[in-house]
């Protein structure tokens, strides 16, 4: 192979191998990103399942009431 085309080659690799490594950065980005968004739902779930206990609490507290009342059909 004569010179100019194997530096064009070189050239081109070199060009693939940036563009590779700066999408890898993204992808880094993006799976940090959805480690943020898993740990954010994570803890919604958690707070969702506590504010069920506390409804269900309330409700059985509230039937309890009613009965004591006898206003409960």
């Amino acid at each position: 192979m004569n010179e100019k085309v194997e530096h064009l080659i070189l050239e081109h690799l070199r060009a693939l191998r940036a563009e590779i490594a700066g999408m890898g950065e993204e992808i880094r980005g993006i799976r940090s990103e959805m480690r943020s968004m898993k740990q954010h739902m994570a803890a919604f779930m958690s707070h969702e399942t506590a504010q069920d206990g506390d409804i269900a609490s309330v409700k059985l507290q509230l039937e309890r009431i009613g009965k004591r009342l006898d206003i409960v059909e």
